[in-house]
């Protein structure tokens, strides 16, 4: 299962908040919903974060094997 709860933290370290990636990079609010649901994304999009946050995909998500 892939888990987005390190991306908040590294949003947080660069001082981007969610209302900043809806207005003033013009991410859609329905990927954030996605996001906190840990539902799946594209790649298109991940790439998209870590060129906005300047980070590895390391910081926007993480892998945990099913059980």
């Amino acid at each position: 299962m892939i888990k987005y709860d390190i991306l908040w933290e590294t949003m947080k370290e660069k001082k981007v908040t969610q209302y900043k990636l809806i207005n003033e990079y013009g991410f859609s609010a329905g990927q954030l919903s996605r996001l906190r649901a840990n539902a799946p994304i594209s790649s298109h999009t991940v790439d998209v974060l870590c060129s906005i946050l300047d980070c590895k995909v390391e910081d926007v998500m993480t892998y945990y094997p099913d059980k």
